[in-house]
C-alpha cells in the first residue's frame, strides 16, 4: 500500500514528492475528480492525501468514498493558507468527554 497526494500546488507536491510521496497537482475541479477517479482505479494505493480546498470542491465525490469504508483511506491536508478547522482537537476532546482544554 502507498500514498498518494492530490494538491492544488505545486509546493505540497513537491514536498511530498521529497518525502517519497506520489501525486499530482490539480487547478480545477475537473482535474482533482480525474485524478481521484484514477487513484479509485489504482488498488495498491491506501491513503489519498487532498488539499483542504480541493476536498471541498470535490466534496460530492469524496463523502461517498470516506463513508464507504474501503481504500483508500482519504486524509485532508491543510494547503499553503494553512488549515480551516483550527480547534478540530480541542472540539473532539469537549464532544467526546466535556472537557475543555
Amino acid at each position: 500500500m502507498r500514498y498518494f497526494v492530490i494538491s492544488d500546488n505545486t509546493d505540497t507536491q513537491v514536498g511530498l514528492r521529497l518525502a517519497g510521496v506520489e501525486g499530482v497537482v490539480a487547478r480545477s475541479k475537473a482535474e482533482a475528480e480525474k485524478a481521484i477517479d484514477s487513484v479509485l482505479a489504482d488498488d495498491t494505493v491506501g491513503i489519498l492525501l487532498i488539499t483542504e480546498s480541493l476536498a471541498q470542491l470535490c466534496a460530492d465525490q469524496l463523502a461517498d468514498l470516506k463513508m464507504s469504508g474501503r481504500t483508500p483511506l482519504v486524509v485532508e491536508i491543510p494547503d499553503r493558507h494553512g488549515t480551516r478547522n483550527h480547534d478540530a482537537i480541542g472540539r473532539y476532546i469537549r464532544e467526546a468527554i466535556g472537557v475543555k482544554l
